[in-house]
């Protein structure tokens, strides 16, 4: 049987937010959504993308972690903090190349997608994947995926000299083999007088409840 494999595709992200709600129903994180939506161009489009973890084969928030709290399973999950260890430092938030991990300042430690290991790890699809109704999420076999589709499913991004691979794959434009993430103009562009992107990602987010610890 072929390995499960997951799969984004942003350019069919119609902005519903299904995925968000799905993700809230898992119980591991008592109702609060790991994944969020990027708007790509604020000020002139509505189209969205998914943010999922990329699960990178070496993750670099792992790499940071001063208290060891990240972990990554045999099988190319990478966890969320482990709340007897996190000690709150936002080295993974910072470090991040994808800008996926988020700290909560009210339990002091980093949440993040872990796709639904819950789930996963007995052969289920994930939340996200399971509810999308364009399929932006896909979950399933590389055979299943190129039935259904075009593009070309990559896992392979640059940024500057840093080559990262992942577990995730992204969708791209069918010949398109790789992306360079240009990471310094972006950041210079952030500060743009007309540049959008420079908002708060999970703006949107509630906060964890006071109390509740994971």
């Amino acid at each position: 049987m072929s390995e499960m494999r997951f799969f984004v595709d942003p350019v069919r992200c119609i902005g519903c937010k299904a995925c968000m709600q799905g993700c809230s129903e898992c119980a591991t994180h008592r109702g609060k959504s790991m994944i969020h939506l990027e708007y790509i161009e604020r000020g002139t489009s509505t189209q969205t993308a998914p943010m999922v973890c990329m699960h990178c084969d070496l993750p670099t928030c792992a790499a940071v972690c001063p208290a060891d709290a990240i972990k990554r399973t045999e099988d190319g999950i990478v966890q969320s903090s482990q709340a007897p260890r996190c000690i709150g430092c936002s080295n993974c938030v910072n470090a991040c190349p994808f800008g996926v991990p988020r700290y909560y300042p009210e339990i002091d430690q980093m949440l993040k997608c872990d796709m639904c290991y819950d789930r996963t790890s007995l052969g289920k699809k994930p939340m996200c994947a399971s509810v999308c109704p364009s399929e932006a999420l896909f979950y399933g076999t590389l055979e299943e995926f190129q039935s259904r589709r075009q593009g070309t499913p990559s896992n392979t991004f640059q940024f500057g000299a840093q080559t990262i691979t992942t577990k995730v794959f992204l969708v791209l434009p069918a010949g398109d083999v790789g992306l360079n993430m240009d990471v310094l103009s972006h950041m210079d562009a952030r500060f743009e007088p007309d540049a959008f992107d420079h908002l708060d990602p999970f703006a949107h987010l509630e906060p964890l409840p006071m109390g509740e610890h994971l």
